[in-house]
């Protein structure tokens, strides 16, 4: 703002001003493309905020983020296709680096195809059209997820990494369909992982003096029952109706609550004078989320919660009130419940499930859906952890980035199946599109553009490679069958582990197209004034 007390701003019009987005999308677009596919190469950032001040990545949504452009119009076009990628990389986990590169081809072939006599609204209503009738031919194509196939979506994901892209099947293999594989940095330089099947709560035991076994510093029961409130136990006649049969029977109850210093001292004398098989442990998390964690808890070991919030009375708690669990591991920091198959309700268990995949469909924020995702886990799967190792920092990073990539990739491939990867499922589609002599001008130039287009996957990875597509697929090659840029084959891709997940491949185009009707529909453009001082 001046003194006048006003913001100037440039105005930028027509061709003239899509010319510079289309700069600026170009710009982006070759940064970014370089590394896609197995023979993509790695891009080297200049970063702040990385301990060695560089990044080394081969992850396409880090390389678009990095990018900033000088000029103002050219950085819109920027922070638009950035947008797109970060919702790519979002929804489906991958697929960045093919939605800009499908965005550019998109806009181009558009900007060329688009005349004067053409009504541009229609063409671009009809991209729109064009690319609903795409995602159902690649919801025909697409197949549902193997364990012989899980390893292979896992490994592209991850460039073509095979030990990590087993790491990650076996996780999956462990975990169950309706597990949750999350990423964390290891202390070491090994990259290995870890599975809970049951419940983990992250609490460990109150007091040390609960330990059972001292040669891994845990509480064990085999057999227990469970109490699960949020109301605190502030004297022990609270829970005396529960206590007398469990120590009466010689049972074991781990108790879920949050327990006074006295309640906690009285009863883990008790274990230690009178050899009480009691343990305690705190409820997990704070505010909403311990509320709904501790009702999956309950419903999972078949126990009645005692909430506060709802106004119940802990002291009213009787025996049919515990749930039941197989195994309880109470560790220092956490808690592994295994559950009781016999004591479950499955039909509440899949109504919750149910509930909470449309919470997860309609949640806006990641934290909240790795949230829900966790918590359907629990309920119906297992925990698996990937502990992600490097020599450096800067392994550390690029290697952490994959990995992670190639989990995302590997969820959405169980939820919606998986491709002939490659870039073939796009290429087949645009090879086997037909145009209509029947259709308005409006509507084969939008076919048009976006048959064109679809084929800038393939062409992007085949080039990274040193190789040309008209060398290697003509109209006669049939579908399903392309070349295998890493083995250097031809054949069936998808059989020969050559695969995409559909949501990736969906998820791109959608978000491609997005982009694209944005950048052709602008005639006027607004940006801040700007005035640099240059020295002679």
């Amino acid at each position: 703002m001046n003194q006048s007390g006003y913001t100037p701003k440039d105005l930028h019009f027509s061709k003239e001003g899509r010319a510079k987005l289309f700069d600026g999308l170009e710009k982006i677009t070759n940064a970014v493309k370089s590394t896609l596919g197995p023979q993509g190469h790695t891009v080297l950032i200049e970063s702040e905020e990385h301990l060695s001040g560089m990044t080394v990545t081969k992850d396409g949504v880090t390389v678009a983020k990095s990018i900033s452009l000088l000029d103002p119009v050219e950085n819109l076009a920027v922070r638009i296709v950035k947008e797109a990628a970060e919702k790519t990389a979002i929804s489906a986990g991958d697929g960045t680096t093919t939605a800009i590169v499908l965005s550019n081809a998109l806009v181009r072939n558009g900007d060329e195809m688009i005349t004067d006599k053409h009504n541009k609204t229609s063409v671009l209503r009809e991209l729109v059209n064009g690319t609903e009738q795409i995602v159902k031919g690649l919801k025909k194509m697409s197949k549902p997820v193997t364990d012989k196939t899980l390893a292979s979506v896992a490994t592209i994901s991850a460039n073509n990494d095979s030990y990590i892209g087993n790491v990650i099947a076996n996780v999956y293999k462990e975990v169950g369909v309706n597990g949750i594989v999350t990423v964390e940095r290891s202390q070491t330089a090994d990259t290995h992982f870890e599975t809970t099947m049951g419940i983990k709560v992250d609490r460990g035991y109150s007091s040390n003096l609960f330990i059972n076994n001292h040669k891994k510093d845990e509480c064990i029961f085999d057999g227990a029952s469970v109490l699960v409130s949020d109301a605190e136990i502030t004297n022990i006649l609270q829970i005396e109706n529960v206590l007398k049969p469990i120590i009466q029977e010689g049972g074991k109850l781990l108790i879920i609550a949050p327990c006074s210093t006295n309640v906690i001292n009285t009863l883990s004398a008790n274990v230690m004078k009178n050899g009480l098989k009691i343990c305690c442990i705190q409820p997990p998390n704070f505010g909403y989320k311990q509320h709904e964690l501790m009702n999956d808890i309950a419903l999972s070991v078949g126990a009645t919660y005692f909430s506060e919030k709802t106004g119940d009375d802990l002291s009213l708690i009787m025996p049919s009130d515990l749930g039941k669990a197989n195994k309880v591991i109470v560790g220092r920091g956490s808690t592994i419940i295994l559950k009781d198959d016999d004591i479950v309700s499955q039909e509440a268990i899949d109504e919750r499930v149910e509930q909470l995949h449309g919470a997860h469909a309609a949640s806006s924020t990641k934290t909240e859906r790795e949230f829900i995702l966790s918590r359907v886990a629990s309920l119906t799967g297992g925990v698996g952890v990937i502990y992600v190792g490097g020599n450096t920092d800067l392994e550390h990073k690029e290697l952490f980035d994959r990995v992670d990539d190639a989990v995302c990739a590997v969820r959405s491939a169980t939820l919606e199946g998986i491709l002939p990867g490659g870039g073939l499922a796009l290429e087949n589609i645009a090879r086997f599109m037909t145009v209509s002599d029947n259709w308005s001008d409006e509507k084969k130039t939008a076919y048009n553009i976006l048959r064109e287009s679809l084929l800038s996957p393939i062409n992007t990875i085949l080039s990274n490679a040193g190789l040309r597509y008209d060398d290697l697929y003509n109209d006669d090659t049939p579908k399903g069958f392309g070349y295998d840029v890493k083995n250097d084959k031809r054949g069936k891709l998808m059989s020969m582990g050559v695969i995409d997940p559909m949501k990736v491949t969906k998820n791109a185009l959608q978000n491609a197209v997005s982009v694209a009707v944005t950048l052709l529909s602008t005639n006027a453009i607004v940006t801040m004034a700007r005035s640099y001082e240059y020295k002679e």
